[in-house]
C-alpha cells in the first residue's frame, strides 16, 4: 500500500498496542480510505474485515468513529451498516441521518424499535420514502412527527397526512411545521383549518371571557373565511369533491359556507356542494343551477333542505357571475363580491323581516370592510 493507506504494519502495531487510543486512529483510518479507488481488491477486503471486527469493539468511542466515517459511504456492507445502525444512539445517528445502504425495509425496523432519537434522525434524512414517513406517523413520538412533517424530503401523501393530524393535530410542535408545508392537500388544509379554530375558540373563552356561544359564532366565521380561501380557484373536481364530503361528515357544510362561496364568485364549489346536499348527480346539479327558467335552482335548493331566506341571495349572486365574468385583472374578486353585495342589498325591500334578519346575520361579516375592499 502507499504511505498514508492502512498496512499490514498499521495492524500490527494494533496487536502490539491495542489500547483505545490506537483501536481509535486506526478506526478513523480504515473509515476514511474505504472508499478510495487506489485501494487494492485485496487491501478492500483487508479493510472490510477489520471493520467487521471493530463494529463489535467495547470502546464507543472506536464504534462511533467508524460510523461517523462510515455515514456516507456507497460501498458499506449493509450487514454492518444495520449492525452500527442498531447500537446506541451515538453510534447509530449519523448512519441513520444519511447512509444510502440501508433499505427502507431496515429503517421502518429501526422505527418500530421504538426510539425517539433514531426515529428522530430517520424523519431528518435527505429523501424519506412512503412506506418510512407511515411507519414514522403511526408509532413515532410527537418529536419524530414534527421532524418528519418539517421535512420537504419526505413523501406525505394525503392520507398520510390526515393520519398525522388524527395522531398529533392537537400538537403545536406538529401544527407549526405541518401548516408551513409548501403544498398541503385541500382536504388537509380544511382540517388543520378547524383545528387551529378550536385552539383560538378556547383561547378567547378562557383569556377574554366570552360566552361560549359567541365564541364558537366567532370561530364560524373565520373558519368560514379560511375554508373559502382554501378553495378559491380550486379546479380540481376530484379536490373538490374531498373536501365538500369531508366538510359534510363533520358537519361543516353549511348554507352561510355556501352563501360565501358563491360571494366570492367560487360557483364550482357550490355546484359541488349542492350536488352532495340534494343527492343527485353533479352534472345535474349544473343544469339545475344554471337553469334559465329559474325554477332549476329552486328544486335543487328545496331538495338540498337550505334554508329559503338564503335563496335570494343564492339567485343574486348566481346572476351577477352570468353577467360580469372575471376579467383576470387584479381585485376582479373583489370586485366581483362587492357587486354581489350591492345587488343583495336592493332586494331587501322584497324580503321579510324575519328573512331579512336572517340574511344580514349570515352576510354581515362578508360585509365588513376588510372584505369588501377592492
Amino acid at each position: 500500500m502507499k504511505s498514508g493507506h492502512l498496512t499490514q504494519q498499521d495492524v500490527a502495531r494494533l496487536l502490539a498496542d491495542p489500547s483505545p487510543n490506537s483501536r481509535t486512529d486506526l478506526a478513523a483510518k480504515l473509515a476514511q480510505q474505504f472508499d478510495s479507488p487506489e485501494l487494492s481488491q485485496a487491501e478492500h477486503k483487508l479493510a472490510e474485515d477489520i471493520i467487521r471486527l471493530m463494529v463489535n469493539d467495547t470502546v464507543l468511542r472506536v464504534r462511533q468513529t467508524l460510523a461517523e466515517n462510515l455515514k456516507s459511504s456507497p460501498s458499506l456492507p449493509r450487514d454492518v451498516a444495520l449492525s452500527l445502525a442498531r447500537d446506541v444512539e451515538a453510534v447509530a445517528i449519523p448512519l441513520l441521518s444519511v447512509s444510502t445502504v440501508l433499505t427502507p425495509a431496515d429503517l421502518v425496523e429501526i422505527v418500530r424499535s421504538g426510539a425517539e432519537a433514531k426515529s428522530t434522525a430517520i424523519a431528518q434524512r435527505p429523501t424519506v420514502p412512503a412506506v418510512v414517513a407511515d411507519a414514522l406517523i403511526e408509532s413515532g413520538s410527537e418529536r419524530a412527527v414534527a421532524a418528519l412533517v418539517a421535512n420537504e424530503g419526505a413523501e406525505l401523501g394525503e392520507q398520510s397526512l390526515g393520519r398525522v393530524i388524527d395522531r398529533f393535530g392537537a400538537s403545536e410542535a406538529v401544527q407549526d411545521p405541518l401548516v408551513h408545508r409548501s403544498r398541503l392537500p385541500i382536504t388537509i388544509a380544511e382540517r388543520l383549518v378547524a383545528v387551529v379554530s378550536e385552539r383560538l375558540r378556547q383561547h378567547l373563552v378562557a383569556h377574554h371571557e366570552l360566552p361560549a356561544k359567541v365564541a364558537s359564532e366567532l370561530i364560524l366565521q373565520s373558519r368560514e373565511r379560511a375554508t373559502v380561501a382554501l378553495f378559491t380557484g380550486e379546479s380540481d373536481e376530484g379536490a373538490l369533491d374531498r373536501l365538500v364530503g369531508q366538510l359534510t361528515r363533520t358537519g361543516r357544510l353549511t348554507p352561510s359556507l355556501l352563501v360565501r362561496s358563491l360571494c366570492t364568485g367560487d360557483i364550482a364549489f357550490f355546484e359541488m356542494a349542492m350536488s352532495r346536499m340534494a343527492n343527485v348527480p353533479l352534472t345535474n346539479a349544473r343544469l339545475l343551477i344554471h337553469d334559465a327558467g329559474r325554477l332549476g335552482l329552486k328544486s335543487l335548493y328545496d331538495k338540498a333542505k337550505l334554508p329559503p331566506a338564503l335563496l335570494p341571495a343564492c339567485r343574486i349572486a348566481i346572476d351577477v357571475l352570468k353577467e360580469t365574468p372575471y376579467d383576470g385583472e387584479p381585485g376582479d374578486r373583489e370586485r366581483h363580491r362587492r357587486r354581489v353585495i350591492e345587488r343583495i342589498l336592493t332586494q331587501y325591500e322584497d324580503l321579510a323581516p324575519e328573512d331579512l334578519e336572517f340574511l344580514l346575520a349570515k352576510l354581515g361579516d362578508i360585509m365588513q370592510p376588510e372584505n369588501a375592499a377592492a
